[in-house]
């Protein structure tokens, strides 16, 4: 069972995603954007973090480049989690670090390969 950090600032897909999480079997910590969730990381040391990308503050693009430049928290992965679908999103998040992204309305299937992907390597 892995410690997963989810970071949305949506009331209802917060709760969706810990839903999910937790049919896995994993435990779910939570932040409501991208700046509680990059202390959340530094905080927690979570196994992974599901990071949205639309948010107040920092945005999951900014928060995700936080946590993984940073050395106290580059080895945990992130996955972005997001409506955001172009290409162009896909790249820039993969720039700034993340190991996978899942866009919004979530398939079960696809975010359980994508957490079991990273958290195996």
């Amino acid at each position: 069972m892995a410690r997963i950090l989810i970071v949305d600032d949506s009331p209802s897909q917060l709760l969706g995603l810990k839903r999910l999480v937790e049919k896995m079997g994993h435990e779910t910590l939570t932040a409501e954007d991208g700046a509680a969730g990059v202390e959340a990381t530094r905080r927690e040391k979570p196994d992974l973090v599901l990071m949205d990308v639309v948010m107040p503050n920092l945005n999951g693009f900014q928060a995700t480049r936080s946590i993984t430049k940073d050395p106290a928290t580059s080895h945990i992965p992130v996955i972005l989690v997001t409506t955001k679908d172009q290409d162009t999103d896909r790249v820039w998040g993969m720039r700034q670090g993340a190991k996978a992204f899942v866009t919004k309305p979530v398939n079960e299937g696809e975010l359980s390969k994508a957490v079991q992907d990273a958290l195996s390597k």
